[in-house]
């Protein structure tokens, strides 16, 4: 590769395309050179973008005729990189939140790859779609271009059959309803990084809670997932945002059969309107909420702890013990108050919260004594994408102009 060869890569959502850029280290490594994103698409689109060292390279308005949907958005961005950094795109990794019973490892994508992930937009409306539409824009304009899907859900596809079954027909499973599991891309990032900054537990018993917008915990046993709050979609488990976690099915019968509701209906209820934002009927944001004093949002808040605890016992009777509890994401790595509220609920593990080093988002939360010790990790998500990206094309001709040309 050039100086200015690099890897992209690429997180799209319905309003939003966010970016990275990386080069190859001298170990082989991918370094980060760009972080960017276009948001407000359809709105007041606006191209965000700084270095490695966070400074600012570009912060640009456009107006909606400019930058009207996604493609747009990705062509803004690519010309901008090619024309001011001289970035030549070598191969674009994507996060795909579904990739179904077949995959279980990042894959080079072909029209075979991506008639089979079509299969998953119903098991994954906020994200496959958006996750697919970057693909076919760019292999439409640039199709000698190698593009990698590295799916969320398989770090978790070796999962033991008693984890991955619902107790269905089997034929169910068979066809694919079983139990997924997904922010496996971040799962595995905080797997890789145990080793380097906790090796004593690095191959116990680990249980990581992933809490975001979209919020799951996973159960760690030597690095490898044995059990996930998530199932067969991004709705169960922890509550989230505005998704509502675990639920009785029979609740979904009485909303359609009672209520009157359609299918679209309660679709567009559960992935839009329950959750934080349901239940606190303010936000779905942890600082919002705990900036309010309104109860409702404390409400929320401790719900949310709550179900936390909760989940934390289900994981550790999978794993069989705890060794070390990880928080991580969005939320698990700045709300404080929620690593506070969540500890205090998990004192029957040993766990002994240190204030201190709590509030200032220190990499140990938990007391010296603390039997099981509180770990605060960033997550990663892109460089994990960029790591694959780079294993599967490594045997490839990058040095071939079709795939040089972007």
């Amino acid at each position: 590769m050039s100086s200015r060869d690099a890897i992209l890569i690429v997180n799209a959502g319905s309003s939003s395309v966010k970016f990275q850029v990386f080069g190859i280290g001298t170990a082989g490594e991918p370094v980060r050179l760009i972080k960017g994103q276009v948001d407000g698409i359809g709105t007041r689109p606006r191209l965000r973008a700084s270095d490695s060292d966070g400074a600012v390279l570009i912060d640009r308005m456009s107006t909606v005729a400019d930058i009207p949907d996604v493609p747009a958005a990705l062509h803004a961005a690519g010309d901008w990189l090619r024309q001011q950094h001289g970035i030549n795109p070598v191969a674009v990794g994507h996060r795909v939140v579904h990739g179904g019973p077949e995959y279980d490892k990042a894959v080079l994508i072909d029209a075979d790859v991506i008639a089979r992930l079509e299969k998953y937009v119903p098991l994954a409306p906020l994200h496959q779609p958006n996750n697919l539409a970057p693909i076919r824009t760019i292999g439409e304009r640039f199709p000698g271009l190698a593009q990698v899907a590295c799916f969320d859900t398989a770090f978790h596809r070796a999962h033991d059959a008693l984890a991955d079954h619902f107790a269905l027909p089997e034929h169910l499973h068979d066809e694919g309803v079983r139990r997924y599991g997904f922010h496996g891309l971040s799962y595995e990032f905080i797997a890789s990084r145990l080793p380097a900054v906790a090796p004593d537990i690095a191959t116990g018993r680990v249980i990581v809670a992933h809490l975001g917008s979209g919020a799951s915990m996973c159960a760690l046993s030597n690095g490898r997932s044995i059990e996930s709050t998530m199932g067969f979609t991004a709705l169960d488990g922890l509550p989230m945002g505005t998704r509502p976690g675990h639920l009785d099915p029979g609740v979904i019968l009485y909303l359609i059969g009672q209520q009157g509701m359609s299918v679209a209906g309660v679709q567009e209820m559960l992935y839009h309107d329950c959750g934080l934002k349901g239940l606190s009927g303010i936000s779905n944001d942890v600082r919002e909420l705990e900036a309010s004093t309104d109860p409702r949002a404390q409400f929320a808040l401790e719900y949310f702890a709550y179900r936390i605890s909760l989940c934390a016992g289900m994981l550790c009777a999978a794993l069989g013990g705890l060794d070390a509890f990880v928080f991580t994401a969005g939320i698990g790595e700045n709300s404080a108050g929620v690593r506070a509220r969540t500890v205090a609920r998990l004192k029957w593990l040993g766990v002994e919260l240190d204030s201190a080093a709590n509030a200032s988002h220190a990499l140990r939360i938990s007391r010296p004594e603390s039997r099981c010790p509180v770990y605060v990790i960033p997550t990663d998500e892109e460089l994990m994408i960029a790591r694959h990206t780079m294993t599967l094309i490594a045997d490839r001709d990058v040095s071939d102009p079709a795939l040089a040309r972007s």
